[in-house]
């Protein structure tokens, strides 16, 4: 095979079908959370947990799932993406299996109990490892697609594979009352193995990272890559990338913001179940419709959120969401009735979903040079959000008791409150730098300024120190021109008292008071003076 820097049959695969492959990775890899979070209710009942320690239960994949984040999506940047990718989902499936065994030789024969808790975290810690493929996936997503069509990619990445815990939890309450929770989990099982084979297929890096492999040299690499349309390009390995991104202010702005969209989006995920039965007394089926219409709709609306952010910037979308994420917390954190409540949950699915795929389309364009670094900081410590969070809310409730559900929504008032100071200040920056590429268009260089300064400065001088020979246009005060008769304003207007309107008869319709016409000396001298012509 021809390896010739340019050479496209040596490349696998294409934008699209990488896109493709890597969705349904992350989407087959987030699966576990939406089992989690719906099985813990059954766990707690054997195990008799506290709120808080169901809280934790709920929380912990995401802690793996966020940590992981970083030095995984920082990984992108030295081989394109595949590989971590691949390390991340069987461990994943190591989880779901550890799990599978659990709920076989302990839930179904009656002897779990709290003391197998630790044994559950573990299980649970490694079972999120397939929510730290997101990172990976933006990475190699970003370096497969130009910028300005960044913003609808990785929406799509992300929003379909956002869908998964949603989706799941409207089937997950049918089979495991049909198939039990070993029943269940075998199935998961299955379907992650799916979902390995399908990104070992489709999930290939963009064209520079499979040059590099083939030995060619990174410039050559690069230069045939952008010849494939790649734009975007890494500066050194993971570590380098990891700092290069720490050093700009914008990755941790970003990861504030992110903690609260995406953090706030796993961590509701797991929790949603447990609200909607214990403060609302719904069902186990209808918690998990509930649940899933938020974890669907967040999802699919970020898809649309790419869009929006390609067409109207990532900043104002950004803005926008968060203040529609406000709204719903504070719907929700008011406690009262069902439907109050239920809207609360739809407008901040809203806000979060949007918020989220703003967030990226912001993530390589402020940090270029640092895409696999910068999303690893965004989407590790920023989905640390869905380990902190669930657990506060629980402490809540376990101290003021079922006041707490809705109270403990207060907790995303602030942390929206927060996130809104944040994004006016990235909209007021983007604002800023339009203005300015505005005015140096119509800038004077320095040279032609200090010529046209003291050009006017002279002509200002000479006016001011001679102002006879140098008469302003409009401004008659103090000019006396040269009389083409010899006359005396004294005789007229002072001794004969004569109207200055008499003679200067436009001095009210002109910026001048004009010469009288000879008629109108004539009206009185051919009666004063006779000799006069």
């Amino acid at each position: 095979m021809n390896n010739e820097p340019g050479y496209n049959a040596a490349i696998k695969g294409d934008a699209g079908k990488s896109l493709a492959g890597s969705t349904l990775g992350f989407f087959f890899g987030f699966a576990s959370v939406a089992l989690f979070g719906i099985t813990v209710g059954f766990f707690r009942e054997s195990m008799d947990l506290t709120p808080f320690l169901v809280g934790l239960l709920v929380a912990i994949p995401n802690l793996t799932g966020s940590l992981m984040r970083i030095p995984f999506g920082a990984w992108v940047d030295t081989n394109g993406g595949r590989k971590p990718f691949l390390i991340l989902l069987f461990l994943s499936l190591t989880g779901l299996v550890f799990l599978l065994f659990i709920s076989i030789f302990y839930y179904d024969s009656g002897t779990l109990n709290r003391s197998h808790y630790p044994i559950l975290l573990i299980a649970g810690a490694l079972s999120g490892c397939g929510i730290a493929t997101f990172s990976v996936g933006i990475g190699q997503v970003s370096y497969w697609f130009p910028q300005k069509k960044q913003g609808m990619a990785l929406g799509t990445y992300a929003g379909l594979g956002n869908i998964a815990p949603g989706l799941f939890s409207w089937i997950l309450p049918l089979t495991v009352v049909a198939w039990g929770i070993s029943g269940t989990y075998a199935a998961w099982v299955v379907i992650l193995i799916l979902g390995i084979v399908l990104y070992a297929f489709y999930g290939n890096p963009a064209p520079f990272f499979q040059f590099i492999k083939q030995g060619i040299t990174r410039e050559k690499a690069a230069e045939a890559a952008r010849k494939m349309d790649q734009e975007l390009f890494p500066k050194g390995n993971a570590i380098q990338s990891l700092v290069r991104a720490g050093k700009y202010w914008q990755t941790w702005a970003l990861v504030g913001i992110y903690f609260v969209t995406f953090g706030g989006f796993l961590a509701l995920t797991g929790w949603f179940p447990t609200y909607w039965q214990e403060f609302h007394g719904t069902s186990l089926a209808t918690a998990g419709i509930l649940t899933g219409t938020y974890s669907v709709l967040a999802s699919i609306i970020r898809i649309l959120g790419g869009r929006f952010s390609d067409k109207f910037g990532g900043e104002k979308t950004l803005s926008l969401s968060l203040g529609v994420m406000l709204a719903g917390a504070i719907l929700l954190a008011k406690g009262g009735s069902f439907y109050p409540a239920f809207i609360g949950l739809l407008l901040m699915a809203l806000g979060m979903g949007v918020g989220n795929a703003a967030v990226f389309k912001l993530v390589p364009q402020e940090v270029k040079d640092a895409v696999g670094g910068a999303a690893g900081w965004v989407g590790g410590l920023g989905a640390l959000g869905g380990f902190v969070i669930p657990p506060v809310m629980g402490a809540i409730v376990e101290a003021q008791g079922n006041p707490g559900y809705a109270n403990g929504f207060l907790v995303f008032v602030s942390l929206s409150s927060l996130g809104v100071i944040i994004s006016l200040f990235f909209v007021w920056r983007q604002l800023a730098g339009a203005i300015a590429k505005k005015l140096d268009k119509f800038a004077i260089d320095l040279r032609t300024g200090a010529i046209l300064s003291g050009v006017l400065s002279l002509f200002a001088f000479l006016i001011l120190f001679n102002s006879e020979n140098y008469h302003l246009v409009g401004n008659q005060q103090g000019y006396s021109p040269v009389q083409p008769i010899a006359f005396s304003h004294r005789v007229h207007a002072g001794d004969n008292l004569i109207p200055c309107l008499y003679c200067h008869s436009v001095v009210e319709k002109s910026s001048t008071a004009g010469f009288p016409s000879a008629n109108v000396c004539m009206n009185c001298h051919s009666q004063i003076k006779n000799e006069s012509e």
